[in-house]
């Protein structure tokens, strides 16, 4: 492969550590005492100290220097002095090595003792320095002109995606978005374990991609001999451990969605299912505005976050408004006793693209989510979805042809989705059946039928609410990104080609 001159340099700076007898990569354990925010939040001067992070920057001023030093929690200021870490004639470690040898973007231990300089900055005068690991490929190094504009900095979005080792080294505020979405997943953790719900593990790969209306991914298994798919989701996993007895399971779950990428959505996503026996939809609402206020908490100290300059408040009550006042009140389309053909009819006054193979659900989805989700920026509940659209929700205890089942919507944006759940298995058959039926009509996305889940339920199943809640999208809305790549260290992108 070809090497930059700088990559080459590296290289032979390597060679050189190696002729001095210094290995570049050691073993031996480095035990750090502090690290960088840790020392500077409990600072002392004359303290004994060790850390370890990458050499960030150097101010080489003869016989001592001053450097940074970088670590995962932040940057130190040290001061290297030739004399200092080199107490006998051979001044080859300071002169050869730290002014020559070492470069920016090297993993360094130090040690030594603290002090303030003359202009009261807190460092660590280095008595002792340890090369652990060389950097052979040089870190983007922004520069600001005297005019404040920023050159060379490392703000190319498909350069960061990709290599994000490098995006989290050199844009440091990055670190936060994952240590704040780190926050969110433990808050709701600490949450459920409190109330006696059990954190289970469910199957990646599996026979049918149930549990959702969507395409999936599709496999093979050689030792079995069988297709199998990436799960699209796990809730009739879930709902067979509640016919098992559990009274309460959650599970954080990476699913897979053979479908489109934009801002909103990647084929690789996080997401929290709870349910919990003996409970309804209208609990389940109570139960997240709580959940999500909390969680807002672990990130800000307070239930608002910003979000593209609108300020979202998480305190609850958030606003309920029913399917068919969404639509009513945006497009004039009263969707209650339209069958499928009116609907249509419907849809094309209002100049959507459709086509033949969307049953009365889709084209009611289709619906809503054209003219009406962008409209609801504060947390709010879409509510009582019309039954074809939820094939594995409880029918409305109060309105025939509605479902107990809500979506809540923030910034435009479906962050959750949860039902009463269906627990007869007569009518949940008849679902599938129906579900089928589309199916067999074109649409990709119908869900298949789950005999075993038939047969589980058939085995009784408690009266149950069940949520789902989109953790990538949750954490945008908590840390004010606007793009799902900003909340996945790893987004999908297509293939590189390396030369």
């Amino acid at each position: 492969m070809q090497r930059s001159e700088q990559e080459r340099l590296r290289i032979e700076s390597l060679a050189q550590m190696r002729q001095l007898g210094i290995d570049p990569y050691p073993a031996a354990e480095f035990i750090a005492t502090h690290s960088a925010v840790g020392l500077a939040d409990r600072f002392e001067e004359g303290m004994k100290v060790t850390l370890a992070g990458r050499l960030m920057t150097r101010r080489i001023m003869g016989k001592a220097s001053f450097a940074s030093l970088q670590d995962s929690s932040g940057a130190f200021q040290l001061y290297v002095s030739r004399d200092e870490i080199c107490e006998g004639e051979d001044k080859s470690l300071y002169n050869m090595v730290f002014k020559k040898l070492l470069d920016r973007g090297d993993f360094i231990g130090v040690e030594g003792e603290t002090f303030r300089t003359k202009t009261g900055e807190p460092s660590v005068r280095v008595s002792k320095l340890t090369v652990l690991s060389k950097a052979i490929r040089p870190l983007p190094s922004p520069k600001t002109d005297d005019d404040g504009v920023v050159h060379d900095a490392f703000t190319d979005p498909e350069l960061r995606y990709r290599m994000r080792y490098v995006d989290l080294v050199v844009n440091p505020d990055v670190r936060k978005t994952f240590e704040a979405r780190s926050r969110v997943i433990q808050a709701m953790r600490d949450n459920f374990n409190a109330k006696g719900w059990l954190e289970v593990d469910t199957p990646v790969l599996q026979p049918i991609p149930g549990g959702a209306a969507a395409q999936p991914f599709i496999t093979h298994h050689n030792a079995l001999d069988s297709q199998l798919y990436l799960r699209i989701a796990n809730e009739l996993y879930l709902k067979r451990l509640i016919v098992g007895g559990f009274e309460g399971v959650y599970e954080f779950s990476r699913n897979f969605r053979n479908e489109g990428m934009d801002r909103t959505h990647n084929p690789e996503f996080t997401v929290l299912e709870l349910y919990v026996a003996y409970k309804d939809y209208l609990w389940m609402m109570v139960e997240m505005e709580n959940l999500l206020a909390s969680a807002c908490k672990a990130v800000h100290g307070k239930t608002e976050a910003e979000l593209a300059g609108e300020m979202i408040n998480f305190k609850p009550p958030y606003a309920r408004v029913t399917m068919r006042d969404a639509i009513r009140e945006h497009t004039n389309v009263d969707i209650d006793g339209l069958d499928e053909d009116e609907l249509r009819t419907a849809c094309k006054g209002l100049g959507m693209e459709i086509d033949d193979s969307m049953g009365k659900g889709k084209l009611i989805d289709e619906l809503f989510g054209e003219h009406c989700e962008r409209h609801y920026i504060q947390p709010t509940f879409i509510m009582d979805y019309p039954v074809e659209m939820s094939p594995l929700c409880k029918s409305h205890r109060d309105k025939p042809g509605y479902t107990e089942r809500f979506e809540l919507f923030i910034a435009g944006t479906e962050i959750a989705n949860a039902y009463s759940e269906l627990n007869d298995p007569i009518d949940q058959r008849e679902r599938f059946e129906a579900q089928l039926a589309l199916m067999q009509r074109g649409d990709d996305e119908a869900m298949f039928i789950d005999q075993d889940f038939l047969r589980a339920l058939e085995y009784g199943m408690p009266p149950t609410s069940g949520v789902g809640i989109g953790i990538d999208r949750l954490v945008m809305m908590l840390t004010g990104q606007t793009s799902i790549q900003e909340v996945l260290l790893f987004p999908q992108m297509r293939p590189e080609v390396f030369a």
